[in-house]
């Protein structure tokens, strides 16, 4: 990031601008984060709900129905879109430099002054309750799914931000009116621009959109989440597949715990992703037992879970568990050498760089770190703690979080694994 063109900027109204002016091509993309929001802060009889309002909180406001707000998107030949992740809620804008400010007064309309309407509300519950039936015929979907309830239990991650057909098919125009009191304000909003736009043109489209929205009298809520117990369980779950998915759980630690959470993103890198992974080249190459062999380590706000998963051929199923058993293990009892640590840290830190080449991305990742409270700096700390972490590090890191797995599996019965 150039530090000398970025800038950080607070309302009177508590919303936080951060802006990376870009001036290279006529574009500016946004993104405006809700900073407590994501289906983290839904009660399990509602779950869903967050994700029903990013489907419907473009779909009308007091000044526009929703054919109008698409025409005016479509006509500058822009974009605007919302999204939902576990831990936050955001806005997505994109146009160009002369259309931009005609889109920021689109989205403050959006944000401010919803409607909700039942039409609309019905028509969403519907695709995502196709949505959820979809993802029950993928065998991945089932594995993971039943790993997450097993692992979260009463914790909402242990939900699809989808919800489920029963809790999503009783939502209400009545819910997201309630949700979006509780918790759409302007002290619990972040915007990040990136592109063709300089501070005062920023600060001033703002201010006329967005400066004048009150907060409520009431701080908002603070969660209060029931504790986690690390319990291992298998469960296997009979479904007649062409192949069987397995799946190891191990809980990790939250972006908040830096050492740890680098280190293990460093092991992560190094086990699961791409064709020159550990668990890749071991498990589908040299011993042809996987269709599809990775890792997977989400960055989450509160604990989070490493996952190394396979699929195999059915009558594989037992010795493919062993072999990524074995690969877990042996991140335990033996060192990376100075080599592997290097080719991940390359690895990591390279599609790092590439994840930040457009002003999109550069207006998410900026506003990410700042919801999640780690601040813009974290940008460059994540490249320097990457370049501090040893093979010792990495070892402590697998005997510290590499325990007992949960296990779940998703395939035929004569097949069962244990």
């Amino acid at each position: 990031m150039n530090h000398n063109s970025f800038h950080q900027y607070t309302l009177s109204n508590g919303i936080k601008l951060l802006l990376q002016e870009n001036h290279t091509v006529a574009i500016v993309a946004a993104r405006i984060f809700l900073k407590n929001s994501g289906s983290r802060w839904e009660n399990r009889e509602k779950s869903g709900l967050f994700y029903l309002l990013s489907r419907v909180i473009t779909k009308g406001t007091k000044r526009y129905r929703a054919e109008e707000i698409a025409e005016k998107i479509e006509s500058i030949g822009a974009g605007l879109s919302a999204d939902v992740t576990n831990d936050y809620f955001s806005l997505s804008l994109k146009s160009v430099t002369t259309d931009f400010a005609e889109i920021v007064e689109l989205a403050s309309e959006i944000l401010r002054n919803p409607t909700f309407p039942t039409d609309e509300i019905d028509l969403e519950k519907k695709l995502t309750i196709q949505s959820i039936r979809s993802q029950r015929e993928q065998p991945f979907n089932l594995a993971f799914a039943q790993l997450r309830e097993n692992m979260y239990a009463a914790h909402p991650y242990a939900m699809s931000v989808l919800g489920k057909e029963e809790t999503v098919a009783t939502l209400t125009s009545y819910d997201l009116q309630n949700l979006y009191q509780e918790l759409f304000r302007p002290d619990n909003l972040v915007v990040s621009i990136s592109g063709n736009i300089d501070l005062q043109s920023a600060i001033s489209l703002l201010e006329k959109t967005l400066g004048d929205w009150p907060n409520p009298a009431l701080a908002t809520k603070q969660l209060n989440l029931p504790q986690v117990l690390n319990q291992p369980k298998a469960d296997c779950l009979i479904q007649d597949t062409q192949q069987s998915i397995i799946m190891l759980g191990y809980f990790a630690p939250s972006v908040y715990s830096e050492s740890d959470f680098i280190a293990l993103k460093l092991l992560n890198t190094y086990l699961g992703n791409g064709l020159s992974s550990r668990l890749f080249v071991e498990l589908r190459e040299k011993r042809g037992l996987a269709y599809d062999v990775s890792a997977l380590y989400p960055t989450r706000r509160d604990l989070s879970q490493l996952i190394l998963y396979i699929g195999t051929a059915p009558e594989n199923s037992q010795i493919a568990q062993d072999g990524l058993k074995q690969e877990a293990d042996r991140l335990v009892e033996t060192q990376l050498t100075s080599q592997e640590l290097q080719s991940a840290k390359n690895k990591l830190l390279g599609q790092y760089a590439l994840s930040k080449q457009t002003n999109s991305e550069i207006a998410q990742i900026n506003g990410l770190y700042e919801t999640l409270g780690l601040g813009v700096d974290f940008d460059n700390k994540f490249t320097e703690l990457v370049k501090q972490v040893s093979p010792e590090m990495i070892q402590e890191i697998a005997i510290k979080y590499i325990t007992e797995p949960y296990l779940s599996v998703v395939g035929p019965e004569q097949n069962k694994v244990g």
